[in-house]
């Protein structure tokens, strides 16, 4: 019924003139089996006028305006033909019951396009701005880049920013579904209508608010919604010309009633009975009312799908191609293990030399002596080597730390470390001149939810594929770690070797290639369901996949596939119950002597029925998940 739905939106209006219509029924009712009155025509009258001229008015416009025959125009022309051959209570009955299911499908359906919206009424209409030594507040619109805000316990973040000062858990579900406060400190992103849950912040503003996450958000649900999905595009399809049949049948119909000899009333009766009970409304509806329900409750879970075609898609995948760094692991070097007789001297000075350096491992060494509590001491006249490592000056006498060529340069011959010297992780030594003073190992390490979320999308007997530029060992000890088998990792790669992967995997049925959605754009093109991780403030990721996740929760992705196969058993379920209704109702109306009621009781009761099963998916499996 979304045809209709479309056509004559009354706005606020629905409601008092479905109220209206009640009272008129309950009027004629009461007059024809209680009391008889004036009020029996007079709410026969108000019921016809209520329902009956909105929906005819707004049928004939689609008409004339659109070329386009609409549902409702098949229930105006039945109760008129219920009305001519004295049926009106009937007829009466049938607009009655169709105002009901009408305001009912136009309320839910509301439901399911406002979830998403919602999230505009958590952006707070104001924020604490510092000018100088003061803190005014200020309208969150009015924020640019570059403004600095506080961000007080208990209080929305009111625009997309970076953490200059201050630490906090932060509850981010209302942007990425995570379930789980996260940690924020100084460097930190932090988004727009995510909740500090204590401590002061201090956030420099990174978007105005038109630009905000939030915003990105909406936008692209909304654009989600109003693209439909290829069963949409049929059901539509379908409903059009069908209503061409159904009213060019329901004229057959009369025209053979009264070929056999049937009396022009009853021909007339029984042809609007058969024009209700052939009405395609619940097989119009019953594919966006669950589409719509999906998109909206995966986006509160945190999952962005760009359309109703990327949902299906997802949910006739057969194999999963996943990038390794950034996706399945978190992209950012840790300390793994520290090979040496004195942990805290030998990151001490490990620290003290890598203080300056901006390579991703000095980083990881810093946090790891921050970690423990461990100050690095004063190396000075440091000086980096590319490729090889830095050197610097100690109290004790000059440093060096770095890989082996390194190593060679200070013509150091190095110990073989078993199990780390194989290349699976990155090596770096720390010495003073010929002598090896301790070693550490540095690698990028899986995401916590990673190894869970293959394991489900493995049990459900899925193609699997891990594709990685990295190196075989680093690729293997990743792999290994994460459940996957040695021929499904692919290492080495070139993006155009990721793509011609993909490729490969097409072959054997739908692939969906997950990605950050910068480096692996390629690849997420060539997917028949490209997805991009992590996409909160990525305007890369969010154009470069149809499919987005939000946080980097990996949980999220086997729950939006699991969303993605419910939606498709609810289309089919909705389908199927829709057409079996109607070719009942349809024997009915033409063999047997099926009153005009009855076929709307069927028709209107079918229609709500296949609305409410799709809305079953608005309870947000992917946020419980």
């Amino acid at each position: 019924m979304t045809e209709h739905s479309h056509s004559h939106d009354h706005g606020d209006m629905d409601l008092p003139l479905t109220a209206l219509v009640l009272t008129g029924m309950a009027a004629a009712l009461v007059s024809a089996f209680l009391l008889p009155g004036w009020w029996g025509p007079a709410g026969l009258i108000a019921v016809y006028l209520a329902a009956g001229v909105p929906t005819g008015l707004s049928a004939l416009g689609a008409l004339f305006q659109e070329r386009r025959l609409d549902i409702d125009l098949l229930m105006v022309l039945a109760a008129l033909a219920a009305a001519a051959v004295d049926s009106a209570l009937e007829g009466a009955v049938l607009l009655t019951l169709f105002a009901i299911s009408e305001t009912l499908e136009t309320r839910a359906m509301g439901r399911a396009r406002r979830a998403v919206e919602a999230l505009m009424a958590l952006r707070p209409d104001t924020a604490l701005k510092r000018q100088g030594d003061k803190v005014v507040e200020v309208p969150s619109a009015s924020l640019l880049p570059g403004d600095m805000v506080v961000v007080r316990p208990g209080a929305r973040v009111p625009v997309d920013g970076v953490i200059l000062e201050g630490e906090a858990s932060m509850d981010l579900s209302t942007i990425t579904g995570e379930s789980m406060p996260a940690h924020k400190a100084p460097g930190d992103r932090v988004f727009e209508a995510t909740v500090n849950l204590n401590g002061v912040l201090e956030v420099e503003v990174s978007h105005a608010a038109a630009d905000s996450t939030v915003a990105r958000m909406v936008a692209l649900v909304t654009e989600a919604q109003s693209q439909k999905a290829p069963s949409e595009r049929f059901s539509d399809w379908f409903g059009q010309r069908y209503t061409i049949a159904v009213l060019l049948g329901a004229i057959a119909a009369f025209l053979g009633f009264l070929a056999v000899g049937t009396d022009t009333d009853t021909a007339l009766y029984r042809a609007a009975t058969l024009l209700v009970a052939a009405s395609p409304c619940a097989v119009v509806i019953s594919v966006p009312a669950a589409i719509l329900s999906a998109l909206s409750a995966a986006a509160r879970g945190g999952v962005l799908f760009k359309g109703g075609g990327a949902l299906e898609a997802l949910a006739e995948v057969r194999a999963f191609a996943f990038d390794k760094t950034g996706t399945l692991t978190t992209g950012r070097a840790e300390v793994t293990g520290l090979h040496t007789t004195d942990e805290t001297a030998f990151l001490a000075l490990l620290a003290g030399i890598e203080a300056q350096s901006e390579h991703p491992i000095a980083d990881a060494i810093r946090r790891e002596a921050a970690t423990r509590g461990i100050a690095a001491v004063g190396v000075h006249e440091v000086r980096a080597h590319p490729s090889e490592g830095v050197t610097g000056q100690h109290s004790d006498g000059p440093l060096w730390a770095g890989n082996a060529r390194m190593a060679a340069r200070m013509g150091v011959d190095l110990p073989h470390l078993g199990g780390v010297s194989d290349g699976a992780e990155t090596l770096i030594w720390l010495g003073r001149e010929a002598q090896v003073i301790g070693a550490v190992t540095v690698a990028d390490r899986p995401r916590d939810s990673s190894r869970a979320a293959v394991a489900r999308l493995r049990a459900e007997g899925l193609n699997l594929a891990l594709m990685t530029g990295d190196r075989h060992a680093v690729a293997r000890r990743i792999g290994a770690e994460l459940g996957f088998q040695e021929a499904e990792i692919h290492a080495d790669l070139l993006p155009a070797d990721k793509v011609a992967l993909v490729g490969d995997l097409a072959a054997q049925g739908r692939v969906a290639f997950v990605g950050d959605g910068v480096n692996d754009a390629a690849a997420l093109a060539r997917a028949d369901v490209g997805i991009a991780m992590g996409a909160a403030g990525s305007e890369v990721a969010l154009q470069a996949a149809d499919v987005a996740l939000m946080s980097n929760e990996m949980g999220q992705l086997a729950a939006a596939r699991h969303l993605a196969r419910r939606t498709a058993r609810i289309i089919r379920q909705n389908l199927i119950f829709a057409l079996g209704a109607m070719l009942v109702l349809v024997v009915g109306g033409l063999f047997f002597d099926l009153p005009l009621p009855l076929a709307v009781l069927g028709h209107e009761g079918g229609t709500v029925l296949v609305v409410l099963n799709g809305l079953r998916l608005l309870a947000d499996p992917i946020r419980r998940a």
